[in-house]
């Protein structure tokens, strides 16, 4: 459903002052990052006017005008909608695109919804919009920003653990490892800002007058996250057999921070991952494993990104059978994405958009909402889903002979 008429549209893109509206003549040269940077600005939202921002491709700039025999097609669309998830602005923007006839020419418009949980960067910079112009916040922009998150309905993975203090998180590991992921160096080496205010800007605490750690906080720079959070942690078992009554090879309970548990269960995958090498029949030999260990790591991945870190004690839990992997992560489908849509392409919600932001600045996410598509397509029949209301789960077979 769209936010706007075409009526109001027309009126809109002719508005010469609006801090509402950018305009572009096409999506060539310097224009798609200059689009990026506006949707990002019009996800801030600095002004505070809560509603939506516009972008329109096809339209003279200043006047508005559509431009004479422009074609707004399907690849124009979906250039268009990969704003959304092609990782570059964090957290995800919800914004919707349209083809729209204005003053009886083809236009290409994309609404940009304010974000509840700002700042939202693109490429590590806060982008804010003042009047007709953009640019970088300045600190006291952020600082609106933050306030203006702490006033509104956050998610669960940024909601504050009350009873955790700000020793519960690991400030070496904040500063060094996690911080220049996310803020482009230039920004960072011009930060001024106190610790506590890093934290606060990066929503890894409630704010910097009020340093409580967010569950994001503790599970990305948490010392012990499953103290706080009892589900957060992982559980892999090795069995020789097809079912849980087989015998047991290998077992660990894995904790730490998302990125620990991360590192830990794909090492465990690679070193379980038998491989063989055909020399025989063959040109060159060749070297094949069990499972594409590329297509675990999307699945495991995608397990923590997506699982229900709030009012369950049920772990990650990855079980190695002899004829078959099953990756169990709670929460079922959530939002847009459904029992019947579940992994269909472009169907993707986000339950936990700030952890997301965090694993696509820690390099373990290129592309929101790909992987499940990369794993389809190295496993292929091989993966299966079952979905249900409470849970997840990805199962990936031995290979079909």
């Amino acid at each position: 459903m769209s936010h706007f008429s075409d009526r109001e549209l027309e009126k809109l893109v002719v508005e010469l002052e609006s801090d509402r509206v950018e305009r572009k003549e096409s999506m060539q040269g310097k224009s798609p990052e200059a689009v990026r940077e506006a949707v990002c600005a019009f996800a801030n939202d600095l002004p505070g006017h809560g509603t939506p921002g516009v972008v329109f491709i096809g339209v003279h700039d200043p006047s508005g005008t559509p431009v004479e025999g422009f074609a707004v097609t399907d690849a124009l669309l979906r250039q268009l909608a990969d704003i959304k998830t092609d990782g570059n602005i964090v957290p995800p923007p919800s914004l919707l695109v349209e083809k729209r006839v204005l003053y009886g020419s083809d236009v290409a418009v994309v609404v940009v919804l304010p974000c509840d949980t700002p700042p939202v960067r693109y490429k590590g910079r806060i982008h804010v919009r003042w009047g007709p112009r953009r640019g970088l916040a300045t600190a006291q922009d952020e600082r609106i920003l933050n306030e203006r998150r702490r006033h509104r309905d956050r998610p669960f993975d940024v909601q504050p653990m009350r009873d955790s203090v700000l020793d519960d998180l690991d400030r070496l590991r904040f500063e060094q490892e996690y911080l220049p992921s996310l803020v482009a160096r230039d920004v960072l080496e011009a930060n001024e800002r106190s610790h506590e205010q890093k934290l606060a800007a990066t929503k890894m605490v409630l704010g910097d007058n009020e340093p409580i750690p967010t569950v994001l906080g503790l599970l990305v720079i948490g010392k012990s996250p499953a103290d706080w959070i009892p589900g957060a942690y992982t559980q892999f078992l090795r069995l020789a057999g097809n079912d849980l009554a087989a015998p047991v090879v290998d077992e660990e309970a894995i904790y730490g921070t998302v990125s620990d548990q991360i590192r830990r269960i794909e090492e465990k995958l690679s070193a379980h991952n038998l491989r063989g090498v055909r020399f025989t029949d063959v040109i060159t030999e060749e070297c094949r494993e069990a499972y594409p260990i590329e297509a675990l790591r999307q699945l495991v991945r995608n397990a923590y990104m997506h699982r229900s870190y709030e009012a369950t004690n049920a772990p990650i839990r990855v079980y190695w059978f002899e004829d078959r992997i099953e990756i169990h992560n709670a929460g079922g489908p959530y939002g847009s994405v459904t029992m019947e849509n579940f992994g269909q392409p472009g169907i993707v919600d986000y339950r936990n958009p700030n952890l997301a932001e965090a694993l696509r600045a820690l390099g373990y996410v290129q592309r929101f909402g790909a992987g499940i598509g990369i794993a389809r397509k190295m496993l292929g029949e091989r993966l299966d889903f079952e979905v249900q209301p409470g849970v997840v789960a990805a199962i990936v077979r031995g290979e079909i002979p």
